[in-house]
């Protein structure tokens, strides 16, 4: 069934009727600054191709947003109900934008959702000021997370990947941003607000049908999450996450451009992070399957078994006397 919706996913970027068909990437035009594959229990490589290759994440720099605040969330500093008071900053965003105003109030759990589905970049901004008081403060501790996961060839300037022109950018490699989906793919609740396709946004009197960006929540089993981004700086990316039985994959696609414009480039963008987990699924299933360690206390070990004692009988008289004169 997998192989069967990947290749409709594939046809459905095949050219009209008279055009020339390819299957080649790089003949199509489409070009792309890194991918990775992982898998997600142990953050191990399945496959890579530039891996390394700096480039800019658009809107998945909102994944690392969505980290910190899930974590504070878990370490008890927050929770999903309370209340977070919108300031001016999130209403002078532009972009992706679910229309924050300022005094407006809602639940953490809320804007949280406008940020993985809808992508808003005022909810971005209100949640950064919530948790930090400033933007810049936050985006210090964007920088200082992503140092302690090893992204090491990552930097931050926002907490939504909104950049424009000449920058500065949020500047990541697919390995990076590998190494932060790992940690998010370890928290079934940050998987619950990636994997939902749709909600209602509610405001007094304005209520707002919220759809998931990531169209791979409808087109591949198992998918889950995690986040898309765009922009013209960035070109088209995408981090995305599948479960199939006991076994998860992570795969993302960075700065993935194409000739036919930034929609086409969104379609292989989704098709590559297809292939890749599905490729990525094949390579652990191919691997033999770990052996369980033992529940409870070890088994004692059995002791060596003892060498039997043998009694002799004392010898009679008669046996003593044939003894004592052999020769």
């Amino acid at each position: 069934m997998r192989f069967a919706l990947a290749t409709a996913l594939f046809l459905s970027l095949l050219p009209p009727a008279g055009a020339v068909v390819t299957t080649n990437y790089s003949a199509a035009g489409m070009t792309v600054s890194g991918t990775i594959c992982l898998d997600a229990a142990t953050g191990a490589v399945l496959s890579e191709t530039q891996a390394d290759w700096p480039g800019h994440p658009a809107s998945v720099t909102k994944l690392m947003t969505f980290l910190l605040v899930m974590e504070d969330i878990r370490d008890k500093k927050t929770s999903l109900g309370a209340r977070v008071i919108i300031g001016r900053e999130p209403a002078r965003e532009i972009g992706s934008r679910i229309g924050l105003m300022a005094k407006e109030n809602f639940s953490l759990e809320e804007l949280i959702y406008a940020l993985m589905l809808h992508s808003a970049n005022d909810a971005a901004v209100a949640l950064a000021v919530d948790r930090e008081g400033t933007v810049p403060a936050f985006v210090a501790r964007m920088n200082k997370r992503a140092a302690e996961l090893g992204m090491n060839r990552s930097h931050f300037v926002t907490p939504n990947g909104m950049t424009q022109g000449r920058g500065p950018h949020d500047d990541s490699t697919a390995r990076d941003l590998g190494k932060l989906c790992v940690a998010l793919c370890k928290m079934p609740e940050a998987l619950r607000f990636t994997g939902t396709k749709s909600y209602t946004f509610r405001r007094p009197f304005q209520p707002t049908d919220l759809t998931n960006h990531n169209h791979l929540l409808s087109l591949y089993p198992g998918c889950d999450g995690l986040k898309t981004g765009w922009t013209v700086a960035a070109n088209a990316s995408i981090a995305t996450t599948a479960k199939e039985g006991n076994r998860r994959v992570i795969a993302v696609v960075l700065g993935c451009n194409s000739p036919g414009g930034s929609k086409a480039a969104q379609r292989l963008r989704d098709k590559l992070a297809a292939d890749l987990m599905t490729d990525g699924f094949a390579k652990l299933a191919a691997k033999p399957a770990p052996v369980p360690k033992p529940v409870g206390p070890p088994a004692p070990t059995p002791a060596a078994p003892k060498k039997p004692i043998i009694v002799k009988k004392e010898p009679s008289f008669w046996e003593w006397l044939s003894d004592l004169f052999s020769f």
